[in-house]
């Protein structure tokens, strides 16, 4: 290990760093150099206990040794392939392998490269499948505010996150949003699924009526709201939801990106929720977020919808040069087997329950104004700085750095998501870190 460390590059200028306070990073970076089930390390040799299993990606913890030895087969058989008119073995197998652990009716599969890539190509789908019907009016997409839907134009259009907004124009045409679900005065320190505001899904109805059904395509949200902070969302919501969408021919599209692949305890939040969508968004956890890949997954009648005229036509002219790469998708069959012989969507179900009462036992530290949770994911909300928004956060991930965590923050959440794999002492490490930064007036 020691010939990896103290390679921190000496000049840090010329990468422009994604969602970063870029000047603050560069006067002091944070740099990994290696990863090993629930830990990385720094340059500097530290461990950091990883709270966030990556970027809510590395599922089954880092480094695992049959997606490593995968990927290093497969680069040396066939490092790439076409997927225009051509295609290799393992794209068919990994589609058939995640078929059959989607929910019931969702039988096809296409492949992308990000969540970000997978919200455009459902949007496309969705669009592109009413006017493959007859139905060409049907164009307009239906998000919600504060939800995060990547950074493509699709996504922040949809999406309801204001700082992934107002830079870039007027964004898609047609694009409305239902409000969000976050009820801090009546649901704060919620375990689980919230009582109040189911029926704030009926706000939709208001919206298909102010536009008319018959222009209305899609409603997209994501079962539970991740980046922006962990919103939970009420009994009965996404079931409301179904129902309107399935009333008004309204495709319902879910955005698992973050969900999907254990971190509710099920294959997929919709599975948890027992709400089946008609395309479903996912990445991030397909290859444990070791090679981007992402895959949307749709109905037979989605599909079949598009497979008509002669034969030797593109049914559907929409695709990128790596969708389904060859060692991505060695990669994907490698995690799910993962998560399969080692039990982790199971094992996550088991011990949710230790992470939640962990996670609540902080509801007495300082400037802590809510706690909510659901599966392996909560977040935790601060009282702001009066004048000074997100610093609050912001100082408790430089704390928690410093002190061998990694937590991610938005605006004044702290929010968490640790690997498959964490252990109750893992879990009593992350919580008894987070009690002393947090009452150390930060």
């Amino acid at each position: 290990m020691s010939n990896r460390l103290n390679t921190a590059p000496n000049d840090l200028r010329a990468f422009w760093m994604p969602f970063t306070a870029n000047r603050q990073f560069k006067k002091e970076p944070r740099l990994f150099v290696s990863a090993k089930d629930m830990h990385y390390t720094t340059h500097d040799g530290r461990q950091v206990l990883d709270a966030t299993a990556g970027l809510w990606c590395v599922n089954a913890g880092h480094c695992r040794p049959k997606i490593t030895e995968a990927i290093r087969e497969q680069a040396g058989e066939l490092d790439y392939a076409p997927a225009f008119q051509l295609g290799h073995p393992k794209a068919f197998e990994l589609a058939n392998r995640l078929v059959d652990i989607a929910p019931e009716g969702l039988e096809h599969v296409l492949y992308t490269n990000s969540g970000s890539e997978s919200v455009d190509t459902a949007l496309k789908v969705a669009i592109a499948y009413h006017r493959a019907k007859g139905n060409g009016a049907k164009f307009r997409l239906i998000g919600r505010e504060r939800g995060y839907h990547g950074v493509n134009f699709g996504g922040i259009s949809v999406g309801g996150i204001v700082a992934n907004r107002k830079m870039f124009g007027t964004l898609l045409t047609g694009v409305d949003h239902m409000p969000h679900t976050h009820l801090p005065g009546k649901n704060a320190f919620t375990r689980g699924e919230p009582e109040v505001g189911g029926d704030l899904a009926t706000e939709l109805e208001r919206i298909v009526t102010l536009h008319d059904a018959s222009t209305v395509a899609a409603v997209i949200v994501e079962p539970v709201a991740g980046s922006t902070g962990v919103l939970i969302p009420p009994k009965g919501y996404l079931q409301k939801l179904r129902e309107i969408c399935t009333k008004h021919g309204i495709l319902l599209i879910f955005d698992e990106v973050i969900t999907g692949y254990g971190r509710l305890g099920t294959p997929f939040a919709s599975q948890y929720f027992d709400v089946k969508p008609d395309i479903m968004v996912t990445a991030k956890g397909l290859t444990n977020g070791v090679i981007p890949m992402g895959a949307v997954f749709v109905t037979a009648e989605i599909h079949d919808a598009f497979m008509n005229g002669p034969e030797h036509l593109i049914e559907f002219f929409h695709g990128y040069t790596y969708s389904g790469n060859p060692i991505a998708s060695a990669a994907a069959l490698a995690t799910l087997d993962t998560y399969k012989e080692e039990g982790l969507f199971e094992r996550a179900a088991a011990i949710s329950s230790y992470w939640e009462d962990g996670l609540h036992s902080l509801k007495d530290c300082k400037n802590v104004i809510d706690i909510r949770n659901l599966g392996l994911i909560g977040a935790i909300e601060l009282d702001p700085i009066a004048g000074e928004p997100t610093k609050r956060a912001f100082s408790a991930f430089l704390k928690a750095y410093e002190n061998g965590l990694l937590i991610r923050t938005t605006g004044d959440i702290i929010a968490m998501s640790p690997p498959l794999i964490v252990e109750k002492h893992h879990i009593d490490e992350i919580f008894g870190k987070l009690r002393e930064i947090l009452n150390a007036n930060i």
